[in-house]
């Protein structure tokens, strides 16, 4: 597999901005790691671009602390068991996993000591940070509300509720503004969260099971992945709610990325095995620049603006007919995965 390779004819640059054409480069893959773990189970990846560390959100494992430079595994954050994220907020010097009990594990983005475990509610599923307020928004879906934490001190300083249970992708504009996935009603909510208030919700007109999220700061524009019988890569205007184009993707669809440098959105799809790429010709126009396969159920993904290494994560899994299935998720969809068989993999730009 290290010999794969697939090349993406590309072109870079915004015609609207004066930028030239050039042809941009495609990925490979570069390195296959697998870990040691009983039944793997696993959901965000996020990247620590100052030290190519991945933070891998392992479930039952807690948060794996990983060196993508090195190939191994440097530390798991103590007391992080049921982590399905560890968001990083390196300006207050801390991370914080959200944990399937409805707790939060505060830990030391530097020395990745835990400091504390602090109860949010009855379960959580992730979490977002907002720059302006320095504050994380925990979706916790059971009981329909987002959970606001103080970055400095871990305080919880306000709820919200929400009108949805399956709160999935969201994204800051960095105006104080956190655009949120309502997967279950088919719509976007825009949170004011100065004021921690839904200042609008917006139908996701063409994109049923809206799911995976990126913003485009610049253009204002939120890329969302789409998980219905017609899976969509949604683009949708931040400022007016309206939504612009509708590509197609591939099934199976949890995390979408956003390089601001090529313009170009990365689309991981868990049941097509694949990542779509688009490329941003001008706010409302987009093209295909390409696709490359990846491995079944690898469907989160993350992005390191520094290397521009893309990194994803899967496992070898069955459907056991005496278990239950997702079929939200898949007919097929594995509902065990076997031990040992975890995996990271790195892409990297030709």
């Amino acid at each position: 597999m290290r010999h794969f390779k697939r090349s993406l004819a590309a072109v870079c640059g915004w015609a609207a901005l004066g930028a030239s054409a050039q042809a941009a480069p495609g990925y490979h893959l570069e390195s296959v790691v697998t870990l040691k773990g009983a039944a793997p189970g696993w959901d965000y990846v996020t990247v620590d671009s100052a030290r190519a560390y991945l933070f891998l959100g392992r479930r039952k494992e807690g948060v794996t602390v990983f060196d993508a430079a090195a190939g191994k595994v440097v530390a798991t954050i103590e007391n992080s068991k049921m982590a399905n994220i560890a968001t990083l907020v390196p300006e207050a010097g801390r991370g914080y996993t959200a944990n399937e009990d409805g707790t939060t594990t505060v830990f030391d983005l530097l020395t990745l000591k835990t400091l504390d475990r602090i109860k949010l509610g009855e379960a959580a599923d992730s979490a977002f940070y907002e720059p302006v307020t320095g504050e994380l928004a925990f979706t916790l879906g059971d009981s329909k509300e987002l959970v606001f934490v103080t970055a400095k001190t871990g305080a919880i300083v306000g709820r919200l509720a929400m009108g949805a249970e399956e709160l999935e992708g969201a994204a800051a504009d960095g105006k104080g503004f956190l655009y949120v996935n309502e997967r279950d009603k088919n719509l976007v909510a825009k949170v004011d969260v100065r004021s921690r208030k839904v200042v609008a919700r917006w139908p996701t007109t063409g994109c049923v099971m809206p799911t995976g999220m990126a913003i485009d700061r610049t253009a204002m524009r939120l890329f969302i992945g789409c998980k219905g019988a017609h899976p969509v890569l949604a683009v949708v205007n931040a400022r007016t709610g309206k939504v612009v184009a509708t590509p197609e993707i591939g099934r199976g669809n949890d995390g979408v990325v956003w390089d601001a440098a090529s313009r170009r959105v990365f689309a991981a799809n868990g049941l097509e095995g694949n990542i779509v790429v688009y490329e941003q010709k001008g706010p409302d126009s987009y093209s295909l620049g390409g696709a490359f396969t990846t491995r079944p159920i690898a469907r989160t993904l993350a992005f390191d603006p520094k290397t521009r290494k893309l990194y994803t994560m899967t496992a070898e899994g069955i459907v056991d007919p005496a278990k239950p299935v997702n079929r939200k998720a898949g007919s097929f969809y594995p509902n065990r995965y076997l031990d040992d068989t975890f995996t990271v993999l790195t892409y990297a730009p030709d």
